[in-house]
């Protein structure tokens, strides 16, 4: 996948994870919640992956 393409997908999981974190909060879900969580993480972790195949010219 190319820069963009991981950028896209981390940003999307990020906002995903978030929403079921609010969620698990207002309904007191933590399994939710937790699942959130993780889902934000690897958004994160997709963003930076991005972020460096744009620094490595796409190498990575």
């Amino acid at each position: 996948m190319g820069e963009m393409t991981d950028k896209a997908k981390g940003l999307g999981n990020e906002i995903v994870g978030n929403i079921k974190q609010a969620a698990g909060k207002v309904t007191h879900n933590e399994h939710l919640k937790d699942e959130g969580i993780a889902q934000e993480h690897k958004g994160e972790a997709q963003n930076l992956k991005g972020s460096i195949k744009g620094v490595a010219g796409e190498k990575v």
